[in-house]
């Protein structure tokens, strides 16, 4: 696993930098430090100590440059993995593609009834996000403890703090979403989405122990002025 050394980290490219170089033999994670999706493929790496072997180039979306789109990732979205000569999309197929393709401990276990859990947890992440930002415009209160009741009875399944057990790709696929959750539904909506919860409380408590994780967490402030922007019409 990663050691405790906190990256020195890139400044984020806007649309006046310069393209790195493609392909030429260095393997690259386009990322953006406040992307939910492209975090797990960050938390990845980082706990696979891959520091060294996947340099980040953080993007501004707001301000991406035109070269992202034109001769990088014509999807021109976050995350995009370069390597061995192609780009790679997608931040579940990415999270398994990392963890498959990489020294470093394994993120995934052996065990079938684990391996075909996992596949529930992540079949169940669409509705889990969709149903939490619905309800940025509605009421929280109401339409998110089914949500938030299936990740609690999820974390008794196995003996441990973490979905499977030990730590997996099944943590870091939900995290960066709870993460912000957490943040805002206690800020605007003052629900607490650990009262009640006590797996839940301890899952997040583990987590933030994880110090592949805990150099990707996003700024709160920063979180809950762009979300009351973006769901609440608030400045």
């Amino acid at each position: 696993m990663a050691t405790d050394t906190v990256e020195v980290l890139p400044p984020p490219l806007d649309a006046t930098a310069e393209q790195p170089p493609l392909f030429d033999g260095t393997t690259r994670l386009y990322t953006c430090y406040t992307c939910p999706f492209a975090q797990r493929v960050w938390i990845t790496r980082n706990y696979k100590g891959l520091q060294d072997k996947i340099k980040l180039v953080p993007l501004i979306l707001q301000n991406r440059p035109a070269w992202y789109k034109e001769k990088v990732y014509p999807e021109n979205k976050v995350p995009a993995l370069e390597h061995n000569g192609k780009i790679i999309g997608e931040s579940l197929d990415l999270i398994k593609y990392v963890d498959s393709n990489f020294e470093g401990p394994s993120l995934l276990p052996d065990d079938p009834e684990k391996k075909k859990f996992f596949e529930e947890l992540l079949s169940y992440l669409d509705t889990f996000v969709r149903t939490v930002f619905t309800s940025f415009k509605g009421d929280p209160a109401k339409e998110v403890g089914a949500v938030f009741d299936y990740l609690e009875n999820a974390l008794q399944k196995f003996d441990g703090p973490f979905f499977l057990g030990q730590i997996s790709l099944a943590d870091i696929a939900y995290i960066p979403f709870v993460e912000r959750f957490q943040i805002f539904l206690l800020e605007a909506f003052q629900y607490d989405i650990i009262a009640g919860r006590p797996k839940l409380a301890a899952w997040i408590e583990e987590m933030n122990n994880i110090d592949a994780y805990k150099q990707t967490k996003t700024d709160p402030k920063e979180l809950v002025a762009f979300y009351k922007q973006r769901f609440m019409g608030q400045k």
